[in-house]
């Protein structure tokens, strides 16, 4: 007797994924960095401030490591002066509506470069 032959028997062939060429290694640091000034905007006027600085100028220095290894230059223009900006080494008093959008600028900043840039793999 012959036996009907429904989807759920049916096989199909699997194949190997193709190793991949890039990673974006600058996405984890990007949306931290993101979340980071986005709880900025509670801490702006008090001393825990200094540790969202800290965190913000480290980030932003870390995807600009991963930004010269892409060689996309043209992301350090504003990541360079998130990371001056930021800096609790030499504090610039910065205050009001214009430091609130700065910080959300900055964020959206964090965003798409860890988003765009993609780091090549090295095969091993």
């Amino acid at each position: 007797m012959r036996t009907k032959s429904t989807k759920s028997t049916k096989r199909r062939a699997s194949g190997t994924p193709a190793a991949s060429t890039f990673a974006r290694a600058g996405l984890a640091p990007g949306l931290l960095g993101a979340l980071v000034l986005l709880a900025g905007f509670v801490l702006v006027d008090g001393e825990g401030f200094t540790i969202i600085r800290y965190a913000v100028s480290i980030l932003a220095l870390i995807l600009c490591v991963f930004v010269i290894q892409v060689k996309t230059w043209w992301w350090l223009v504003l990541l360079a002066p998130i990371a001056v900006l930021w800096s609790p080494v030499v504090v610039l008093p910065f205050e009001g509506e214009g430091w609130l959008a700065a910080q959300f600028i900055a964020a959206l900043t964090f965003v798409i470069v860890g988003i765009r840039n993609k780091v090549p793999v090295r095969p091993e």
